[in-house]
């Protein structure tokens, strides 16, 4: 699996990465990334209607567009997002479990009981802290949470 670490906390470089790995990496890839003040809007959303473009003009807040659908979600400086890029088969097209549960494992060697929820979420003490969403395309599926 090649692992991946962006540098860039620019939302349009990484997402545009994301993208790149998904369409030409012949390999599975697991990337880590973060973006700074961005509103990154899901596949079928109105952005319009998901965002305050007053508010967002004033405090420069970037906004943009995933492959994936899901909800709007805020990203900064203070979480990390995660993609996993693979072969699509049976176990995981849209199973989000095969996926997070690796970063269940991860949190459980530092001591934090993590769970998976029917909304597709990653909870701690039944308070979400990760959203999730897939994009499948061409026999690959790109998986993505915060």
């Amino acid at each position: 699996m090649l692992y991946l670490e962006s540098r860039s906390t620019d939302p349009y470089y990484n997402l545009a990465l994301e993208e790149y790995l998904f369409n030409t990496a012949d390999e599975e890839c697991f990337m880590l990334w973060q973006n700074d003040n961005t509103i990154v809007v899901g596949k079928y959303q109105n952005t319009i209607e998901e965002i305050s473009q007053k508010y967002v003009k004033e405090h420069k807040i970037n906004v943009v567009r995933r492959l994936s659908g899901g909800g709007a979600v805020y990203h900064d400086l203070g979480n990390i997002n995660f993609t996993f890029i693979a072969e699509q088969n049976e176990e995981n097209t849209f199973c989000f479990e095969h996926f997070t549960k690796h970063i269940i494992e991860v949190l459980a060697e530092f001591q934090i009981k993590a769970e998976f929820n029917s909304r597709n979420d990653l909870v701690i003490d039944g308070k979400k802290f990760s959203g999730n969403s897939q994009y499948i395309k061409d026999g690959k599926v790109l998986h993505h949470g915060t």
